[in-house]
């Protein structure tokens, strides 16, 4: 018997997508009119949301993530943001400055984010079957801003954040806690995700059924990781939840 939902929040229940993609325009327009067109204003902010997505090389990745183990995630992106403008020419950026850029990219971004269409709806009916816990990945400095600006809290019963965890998923342990919060056990859990590496191995290697949401991705055969089930969209987990409860 299905007893619980585990959800993840961006590019699942949320088009967090959508909401970079216009903080990104916003910008490149900001930086092309503060330092001018030649700057290119859209790989700028491309390599920004890249460096914050933390897709980095190994000498980005010496240099930057002891900046957010010894001081924090602001001070990674103040110094990404300095980092990208002296690339281009910009040099002694100050802090006030970077911190001013960056400011206005996380305003932009959550005045843009919010649910895909009908999943408010879908998680005010789910909420009446299922105990519903969302797990989503990634720092507090972003995802708490996030749960906040949708009210996550009105719509599930538990939220855990994996940069307050003492790992993220994949890792068993968010999904042993995300068990004991919704007092079930594995087999009676379904869990849906964007991700393969994160969402579908992390729910498989806690035994529980997976949903993909695939968001025109391959599927990477050699990851061998294959979803229980897949849906195109998250406008489909509706109908999908309610077959599976059924069948």
């Amino acid at each position: 018997m299905l007893k619980a939902l585990f959800l993840d929040l961006d590019e699942t229940l949320c088009d967090t997508l959508g909401a970079n993609e216009r903080a990104k325009q916003l910008m490149a327009k900001h930086v092309e009119l503060q330092y001018g067109s030649d700057l290119n204003g859209n790989v700028f902010a491309n390599h920004y949301v890249t460096g914050i997505y933390r897709e980095w090389n190994n000498e980005q990745r010496a240099r930057y993530m002891p900046i957010i183990e010894q001081q924090s995630e602001k001070a990674f992106r103040i110094q990404l943001i300095r980092d990208l403008l002296a690339e281009r020419g910009v040099n002694n950026v100050s802090d006030e400055t970077a911190q001013a850029l960056q400011d206005k990219f996380d305003r932009n971004r959550l005045n843009a984010f919010d649910f895909y269409p009908g999943i408010q709806t879908f998680l005010v009916e789910a909420r009446k079957l299922f105990t519903l816990v969302v797990i989503t990945n990634g720092p507090e400095f972003s995802q708490i801003p996030k749960v906040e600006r949708v009210k996550l809290a009105e719509y599930v019963d538990h939220i855990i954040i994996g940069g307050q965890e003492p790992e993220e998923k994949p890792a068993r342990s968010i999904f042993d806690k995300a068990l004991k919060l919704a007092n079930c056990k594995a087999h009676e859990v379904i869990h849906v995700g964007d991700s393969l590496a994160s969402d579908i191995a992390g729910a498989h290697n806690s035994g529980i059924t997976s949903v993909w949401i695939q968001h025109q991705q391959p599927l990477d055969a050699e990851l061998g990781i294959n979803p229980h089930h897949t849906v195109l969209h998250p406008t489909e987990i509706p109908l999908l939840i309610n077959k599976l409860h059924q069948d």
